[in-house]
């Protein structure tokens, strides 16, 4: 297999192609990282929940040790815990490309999307289920992001906040959240870089975004070194640039913390 200039040019015909898949790209990651941040919010606070329906077990005495600590145990079961645990440890066990094809062929057969296109190209019944797919795999992996971030809050601003007169619903919404943000804004910069890569996957369900387009390039022309070296430079300039610009945000954030 050859790399040539020749090549190069025979694929310029195909650069409005390329730039659809960029595009599709852009807008899969964006949406996937802002409904990955609902989701993860969600399952953060289910994490740090206190729900725990038979509590009333603790407060039962009895001088035997071994029930002692049975109650114990079964005092401390929290349903919304638990259910918020096997998702995320669902999410992180299990690969990218089997949960996109679960959501896309299982979740989505049940589901008739309408089929129409926007941008003149994108296919809602494809993108849809990408996004989707995408979103709840970054959910999973962000929540404890987001569970770290509100723990490393000084626990002394909620005890100063409830002594104040605020509920618990204000102090997490008024006090702890904005801080909880911002540790882990970072983070989810980062995650957005993560996603712009990963999206490539969903080519494999007819999303048509760089690497489908590529595959498509390929198929048209039987050259497969020099759509792929096109590919690498879209990611790297999508990618290299945002890692740049969170760095920044980073540096100019530890120095007003420093102030």
């Amino acid at each position: 297999m050859t790399i040539s200039a020749a090549n190069f040019s025979k694929l310029w015909q195909y650069l409005p192609m390329l730039g659809q898949g960029l595009l599709v790209t852009v807008l899969l990651a964006a949406l996937t990282v802002a409904c990955g941040f609902v989701l993860a919010l969600g399952l953060a606070l289910m994490l740090l929940s206190d729900v725990r329906p038979l509590r009333r077990y603790e407060r039962i005495k009895t001088d035997d040790i071994k029930k002692k600590k049975h109650y114990d145990r079964i005092a401390r079961f929290n349903p919304v815990k638990l259910l918020a645990s096997i998702y995320v440890a669902f999410v992180r066990c299990t690969p990218s490309l089997v949960q996109i094809f679960l959501i896309y062929y299982v979740v989505f057969g049940f589901i008739s999307l309408p089929k129409f296109t926007f941008f003149g190209f994108i296919q809602f019944e494809r993108f849809v289920p990408a996004a989707v797919a995408l979103a709840l795999n970054s959910g999973g992996y962000m929540s404890d992001v987001i569970r770290g971030g509100i723990e490393g809050v000084d626990k002394g601003q909620t005890e100063a906040a409830r002594s104040l007169g605020m509920s618990k619903s204000e102090t997490m919404k008024e006090i702890i959240f904005p801080q909880a943000i911002k540790n882990v804004l970072p983070a989810f910069a980062n995650e957005f870089v993560t996603i712009i890569k990963e999206s490539s996957v969903c080519y494999t369900i007819g999303v048509q975004d760089i690497m489908f387009n590529v595959k498509s390039i390929q198929s048209a022309t039987f050259i497969i070194a020099e759509p792929l070296l096109m590919a690498t430079f879209l990611y790297f300039c999508l990618c290299y640039p945002t890692s740049k610009a969170i760095s920044i945000v980073e540096r100019r954030m530890r120095q007003s913390d420093q102030r």
